[in-house]
């Protein structure tokens, strides 16, 4: 059977656990993300993500059937004033690493679709150093926390260290149990450094949530809003709290 693919013609359109409207956010697509499509209702279509294959439904209107997956080498900077102009005239708002499909000279195509990109676009770098991470992730300090979210009006723990190190030019998977799974151990904290990737744990030693270190005191992390707490060998010690929410995975 052939495989049918698509791209996100939207800014932002929400993945859900089910094909209905009420149904639980689980992600987000951003502007040119492309999917793989792997079932069909009338209204609801079931994708993957072409990036992190991350699978969800979506409204069908909300994207845009392609022949094949679109090179996707430039995206939207850290910046809140990321436009493009339609076909139509209409002007869309991108959300920071939001990619550019088939970018050149100005403008991005989604199909047939022509749109000017009114932004300088950024080419993912292949080596990034700790201090981009860090400046990528501190744009996102104070976005609130959004349960699937994955931009700056809105993101959850795993979705905000996937977008900062998307930036930096490193794929990340979607969910932080997931995440857990690549790069490798930092055995101590005091070994850790600006850029390593903190894990925590639950009671049963699920994995729950997931940060950025600063150093090997600070961490920045989506916890009700992105914020930078301190950070030790017993978790995170939330000031607004005044108590230790999470405690550290052995990963």
């Amino acid at each position: 059977m052939e495989e049918l693919y698509a791209v996100c013609r939207v800014s932002i359109s929400p993945m859900r656990a089910e094909g209905r409207d009420q149904a639980e956010i689980v992600s987000q697509l951003l502007f040119g993300d492309a999917v793989t499509i792997l079932e069909k209702t009338e209204k609801w279509w079931l994708v993957k993500n072409a990036y992190d294959g991350y699978e969800g439904w979506i409204d069908f209107r909300q994207v845009t059937l392609v022949s094949s997956l679109p090179v996707n080498e430039f995206m939207a900077p850290p910046a809140v004033n990321n436009t493009l102009v339609g076909p139509d005239g209409s002007k869309y708002y991108l959300a920071a690493s939001s990619y550019l499909p088939g970018y050149v000279a100005g403008y991005c195509f989604v199909g047939a679709e022509k749109f000017k990109v009114e932004f300088e676009p950024v080419k993912a770098p292949q080596q990034a150093q700790n201090s981009d991470i860090e400046r990528l992730a501190l744009f996102f300090q104070n976005a609130p926390y959004l349960w699937g979210g994955r931009t700056l009006f809105g993101v959850d723990c795993s979705g905000f260290v996937q977008a900062v190190y998307k930036m930096a030019g490193i794929k990340l998977k979607r969910d932080a149990s997931q995440q857990a799974e690549e790069g490798k151990t930092v055995d101590f904290l005091p070994a850790a450094s600006c850029g390593d990737v903190a894990f925590f744990d639950n009671a049963e030693g699920r994995i729950t949530h997931v940060g950025i270190l600063l150093d090997n005191q600070h961490i920045i992390h989506s916890s009700g809003k992105v914020r930078i707490d301190p950070i030790d060998d017993q978790g995170i010690y939330n000031k607004e709290l005044q108590k230790i929410h999470a405690s550290i995975a052995d990963h």
